[in-house]
C-alpha cells in the first residue's frame, strides 16, 4: 500500500496549496485597493486572528504596503513565518485554550479599533483558531475562568457551534462585538473558513458578523453537557445576568453597525476537496467527494467510513477508487493519553480494517496540528494493526492515547504548521495500488 500512501500525501498537499492564505489574500487586494481609493479613505489598517493570520498579514502588506498604515494580528505559537511584515505587529498566543499573550494582542487590536473613524478602512484577516486567539473576556469573567470553561467544553465533546455559543457570550469582541468597536469605520473581512457550512457567525466566533445565538443558548449548552455546576461561578453568574436581560445581547442582524461591514470567505474545506478531486482524477483514479460536512463523534465517523469502504470495495471494478471528505469531528475525552480527533478517527478505522488489503485512509487537520501534538493526523491501512495486536490497540484508544500508539507503531502524519486552516480532510483509497 506504499503507493496509496504516496497518493494520499500528494492529494493532501494539493489541498493545502488550494487554500494557501498568502495567495488567497493576494487575490483580494485589487478589490481592497479600489475600495480604499473610491471610498476616499484616509487610513488603511489591518487586524487579524487565527492560525493563518501571519501569512495573511504578510500578503496584505506585500500587496498594499504603500497605503497600509499599521496593524496587529494574533496567531498560534509556532505559526509565525520566518519572514514577517514590517507594519503589522504579530502576537503568538495559546490555542485551543486562550492565554495572556492572546489577551495582550487582543487588547492592542481593540485599541486600534477604538481609534478608527469614518475615514478608516479596516481589513480584518480571519482564520480558524480565531476564537481562542482573539480573547477579551467580559470584565466580570477573569481569563482563568474562560480558560477553565473552554477546557471543560473541549473535553466533553461539544462541537464548534456549541463551544462558540458560550465563548461569544463571555467576550467583548466575539459575536459581532468587534464590528461594534470598529464602527463607524468600514470593515472588509477576508475569511478562511474552518467550520461546516462556512457560517460567518461561527468562524472565529463571528467577530464581524451578526450573532443569531443568545445568552439562553449558551446556558443551554452548559446544561446539555451537565457543566453548569462545574464551570467557574463567574461564568454561570454572567450568563444568568444575560438571560435576565440586565446586560445587552450580542449584535443581531439588522443592527446598523453591520451596514459598513463586508464579510468574504476566500478559502474553505470545499475548495480544498475540489482541488484534491481534480488531482486524483489526473492521477488516473476514479474519485468523488462523499461529504464536506463530516461531523460528530470520531469513532462513529470511522465506522461510517469503514462501512462505505467495504461496500465500495465489493463492487469495485477497474481503476482504484478515491473517496474524499472533510469537516470536523469531536472526541469525548475520558482517558489521560495524548491524541487528537484525526488520530482517534484513524485508530478506530485501523482497528476495523485490520488484516484487510486494499484500503488506505489519511485523516488530518489542514493546520498541521491534531490536538496538543506535533502531528496533523494519521495514515493507516490493513497492516497498521495486526489481528493479534487488536486488544493492545484498543487499550490505547480507550485511554485517548492515539498519538502514542502511532508514534510507537508508525502512521503519524507530520507536516509541521501549514499556515492555513480549513478543518480536517479524509482521503480514502480503495483497490489495488
Amino acid at each position: 500500500m506504499r503507493k496509496h500512501q504516496e497518493i494520499a500525501r500528494k492529494l493532501f498537499f494539493t489541498a493545502l496549496r488550494a487554500v494557501d492564505p498568502f495567495e488567497s489574500v493576494k487575490d483580494s487586494c485589487t478589490t481592497i485597493r479600489s475600495a480604499y481609493h473610491e471610498g476616499g479613505f484616509s487610513h488603511l489598517l489591518a487586524i487579524g486572528f487565527g492560525k493563518a493570520a501571519a501569512a495573511m498579514a504578510l500578503s496584505l502588506e506585500q500587496e498594499l504596503g504603500d497605503i497600509l498604515e499599521s496593524g496587529v494580528v494574533v496567531t498560534k505559537y509556532g505559526h509565525t513565518l520566518a519572514r514577517k511584515p514590517a507594519k503589522i505587529r504579530i502576537f503568538e498566543a495559546g490555542h485551543p485554550v486562550p492565554d495572556e499573550s492572546g489577551l495582550r494582542g487582543t487588547e492592542e487590536i481593540m485599541e486600534l479599533a477604538a481609534a478608527t473613524d469614518e475615514k478608516t478602512l479596516v481589513v480584518t484577516l480571519v482564520s480558524g483558531g480565531g476564537s481562542a486567539l482573539l480573547v477579551a473576556p467580559v470584565k466580570r469573567v477573569p481569563l482563568a475562568a474562560k480558560q477553565k470553561t473552554t477546557e471543560l467544553l473541549l473535553r466533553c465533546g461539544a462541537d464548534i457551534h456549541e463551544l462558540n455559543m458560550v465563548r461569544k457570550h463571555l467576550s467583548r469582541v466575539k459575536g459581532g462585538r468587534l464590528a461594534s468597536l470598529l464602527s463607524p469605520a468600514r470593515t472588509i473581512s477576508l475569511i478562511l473558513s474552518d467550520v461546516i457550512g462556512d457560517d460567518l457567525d461561527v468562524i472565529a466566533s463571528g467577530p464581524t458578523a451578526p450573532d443569531p445565538t443568545t445568552y439562553q443558548d449558551a446556558l443551554d449548552v452548559l446544561n446539555r453537557y451537565e457543566l453548569l455546576d462545574r464551570v467557574p461561578a463567574e461564568v454561570a453568574a454572567h450568563l444568568a445576568v444575560g438571560v435576565r436581560g440586565d446586560i445587552p445581547e450580542t449584535p443581531k442582524a439588522g443592527d446598523p453597525i453591520f451596514q459598513r461591514v463586508e464579510n468574504h470567505v476566500i478559502g474553505s474545506n470545499q475548495v480544498a476537496l475540489e482541488a484534491m478531486l481534480t488531482t486524483a482524477r489526473k492521477l488516473g483514479l476514479s474519485a468523488e467527494i462523499i461529504s464536506n460536512r463530516i461531523s460528530g463523534d470520531a469513532g462513529g465517523v470511522a465506522e461510517m467510513l469503514f462501512r462505505t469502504a467495504m461496500l465500495r470495495k465489493e463492487s469495485l471494478e477497474g481503476k482504484p477508487l478515491c473517496l474524499l471528505s472533510g469537516g470536523e469531528t469531536v472526541v469525548q475525552v475520558t482517558g489521560i493519553g495524548k491524541g487528537g480527533r484525526n488520530m482517534e478517527l484513524a485508530l478506530h478505522f485501523a482497528l476495523d480494517i485490520a488484516g484487510i488489503d486494499g484500503i488506505t485512509l489519511l485523516s488530518a487537520g489542514t493546520d498541521g496540528t491534531d490536538g496538543p501534538t506535533d502531528a496533523a493526523g494519521a495514515l493507516v491501512d490493513g497492516e497498521t494493526i495486526s489481528l493479534a495486536d487488536k486488544d493492545r490497540a484498543f487499550r490505547f484508544l480507550e485511554n485517548n492515547d492515539s498519538y502514542t500508539f502511532f508514534r510507537e507503531n508508525g502512521g503519524l502524519f507530520i507536516t509541521g504548521p501549514t499556515g492555513t486552516n480549513v478543518m480536517d480532510l479524509q482521503i480514502l483509497l480503495i483497490g489495488e495500488a
